[in-house]
């Protein structure tokens, strides 16, 4: 395994979005960058509190477009305590807890509309490592090892419209990277981190799984044939591999490192994967920045 001490190539995050200054007298529950590249903070009055019962509370969401114009949106009775975030196409979004008390809890998956007004919710299960929506309303949900469900495709309605279940996948315990992008979805899941491509609505091979060697990235990036793995185990976790795309297997071509925009390494941070880009906020998670394989 390569260590980082071997790692000469450094290459630096481009800041991408950042949290307007107004609003950082509220802590950041959590962030999000969406399908269509637009940045999202779900913000609160107070940081989450372990043990019992979460009180429904009013959050507020603060997005950042693309071209640097700022939307506010408030949510209303939103009971997640360690919650996920994404935006809809139609405006709404969805916030959803990452672990479920039962699986049966109706109240674990919340839907807003534009208005911020709560319209629907439903479970999709425990231990939610990675929610991501694609450009057409579909909710990519990825498990963690404490609930080893793998991946799955949820309408905005609660529906199940793919599952990896029937897959065969090799391996999946846990969804280490998750990256949706259009409509299709790319994973690197433990044991055996194979790169797998799922293309649900493609009717010939919707899933291609190939065989891969870089360990414990936790998230990736693919343009093209080339595709970007970030992440590792200990000294490996700011590790940056480059690979090619071949017929049945990833092929490394080089590794370095990946630094915020002055150099220095993230430490504890949040990543999104979509398409040909990583996205990375380190704390106090008020800033994300960008990686673009596709540049």
């Amino acid at each position: 395994m390569t260590t980082r001490k071997s790692h000469s190539v450094r290459t630096a995050l481009v800041p991408y979005a950042r949290l307007p200054r107004a609003h950082h007298g509220l802590h950041v529950l959590t962030s999000a960058v969406d399908v269509f590249g637009a940045a999202h903070w779900l913000l609160g009055e107070h940081a989450p509190q372990p043990g019992g019962d979460v009180p429904p509370f009013d959050a507020l969401v603060v997005s950042v477009q693309p071209g640097g114009s700022i939307e506010l949106t408030e949510l209303s009775a939103v009971r997640a305590r360690w919650p996920h975030l994404d935006r809809l196409p139609d405006g709404g979004f969805v916030v959803a807890a990452s672990r479920a008390r039962r699986y049966e809890d109706a109240n674990q998956v919340q839907v807003f509309d534009a208005h911020g007004r709560e319209t629907l919710s439903f479970s999709v299960g425990d231990a939610i490592e990675h929610l991501l929506v694609d450009e057409a309303g579909q909710i990519w949900v990825g498990h963690f090892d404490e609930n080893p469900m793998g991946i799955r495709r949820w309408s905005a309605t609660g529906r199940p419209t793919w599952m990896s279940d029937d897959a065969h996948i090799p391996g999946l315990f846990d969804c280490y990277a998750l990256n949706v992008s259009g409509t299709a979805a790319w994973a690197c899941p433990y044991t055996d981190f194979p790169l797998v491509e799922i293309r649900p609505d493609r009717r010939k091979r919707p899933v291609r799984v190939r065989e891969n060697h870089v360990r414990g990235a936790k998230a990736v990036a693919v343009h093209g044939d080339r595709v970007a793995f970030y992440g590792g185990y200990g000294e490996e976790q700011d590790r940056l591999v480059h690979a090619e795309l071949g017929e049945a297997s990833v092929e490394q071509t080089d590794a370095g490192l990946l630094t915020l925009s002055d150099g220095s390494c993230p430490g504890r941070q949040r990543v999104v994967g979509r398409g040909s880009r990583i996205y990375v906020q380190a704390e106090p998670f008020t800033e994300w920045g960008v990686f673009d394989l596709s540049s």
